[in-house]
């Protein structure tokens, strides 16, 4: 007896996003922890989950792969756009290590923050929140790179104004060679930034699907809402806003190279992330599970040990 005899009529039949199959959901998290790394065959010859055994190794690892994707463009003479999550966050301070150490400053940097949270109409919490993304970055970010940082004009937040010039800005500065970089996690609904399962629904086709770049006041799925209480505001669902600017696959996945963490373990057996991040490596390419077509990318995908299984209640 599981979710997959129980399923039907059920309350969480209706909270379950549409055109997800919980059957071939159960197949992808009972593959044994150690197939993890096995390449399917919709993963691009260039993708590697890289396994972590620790949150402190996890952020160097994200962080100096970061960090060397800022070095190398440099070194090449190249501009680079960089997607930015606010979350995970570990791996900031090690990005701003490691540049320091090498003296690598950020003028050829551009960065464009994947979403920020907002209400139905897309007017963003403002900038001086403690919640706002906008805010995390500079914190964590833009601030501590002191003279090596990223220069205000260049960096980019996903307010209601600026975020649908995001298309317009990335292909000017593609046409003069600069190469994109995707800085990513994985949310409970497998979502990348904040586009959710949901939306596959308004599309008629997946090029359709493909080609959006960005929702403003996009309403977000309760199991978003929830995975934010945990991680983000202490359990308190009155702190969350409902809606959020976001970018769309049509700038997610039109990357050069992608880096991704999957730290989502919490204590004592718990975790909120390992069926997000076998979704992602098994389910294969699926609009309404946007974290599908991350490994048809070329990059790394960094994920901690327990993430992998097995997703059993009688392994704790």
């Amino acid at each position: 007896m599981d979710m997959t005899t129980t399923l039907t009529g059920s309350n969480f039949e209706k909270f379950l996003p549409k055109g997800w199959d919980i059957r071939r959901i159960k197949e992808c998290v009972s593959n044994p922890p150690e197939s993890v790394f096995d390449p399917q065959p919709f993963w691009n010859k260039d993708f590697r989950p890289i396994c972590c055994t620790n949150l402190e190794e996890f952020g160097v690892y994200m962080g100096h792969e970061i960090a060397m994707q800022i070095r190398l463009a440099k070194e090449e003479g190249r501009e680079l756009i960089l997607i930015l999550p606010v979350g995970p966050m570990g791996m900031y301070k090690w990005v701003v290590y490691f540049l320091k150490e090498w003296n690598v400053d950020c003028g050829h940097v551009h960065g464009f923050n994947m979403d920020e949270w907002s209400d139905a109409e897309g007017n963003t919490v403002p900038a001086s929140d403690p919640a706002a993304f906008q805010n995390a970055m500079v914190n964590a970010l833009y601030g501590p790179l002191g003279e090596l940082t990223v220069p205000e004009a260049q960096r980019n937040f996903a307010t209601r104004e600026n975020l649908p010039l995001y298309p317009e800005k990335i292909t000017e500065l593609k046409a003069r060679g600069a190469k994109q970089v995707l800085i990513f996690g994985i949310g409970r609904a497998c979502h990348i930034a904040f586009w959710e399962p949901h939306f596959a629904l308004d599309y008629n086709s997946r090029q359709e699907w493909l080609n959006a770049a960005y929702r403003i006041g996009a309403n977000l799925h309760p199991l978003t809402i929830e995975q934010n209480a945990i991680t983000s505001f202490r359990s308190s669902w009155p702190l969350i806003p409902c809606y959020a600017n976001t970018v769309g696959p049509a700038i997610i996945f039109n990357s050069d190279y992608i880096i991704g963490g999957a730290d989502g373990v919490l204590s004592r057996g718990m975790q909120w992330q390992g069926m997000s991040f076998w979704m992602t490596l098994r389910y294969g390419p699926d609009i309404h599970i946007t974290s599908s077509f991350i490994p048809t990318l070329p990059g790394k995908l960094f994920f901690m040990e327990e993430l992998a299984g097995p997703l059993r209640p009688d392994t704790n």
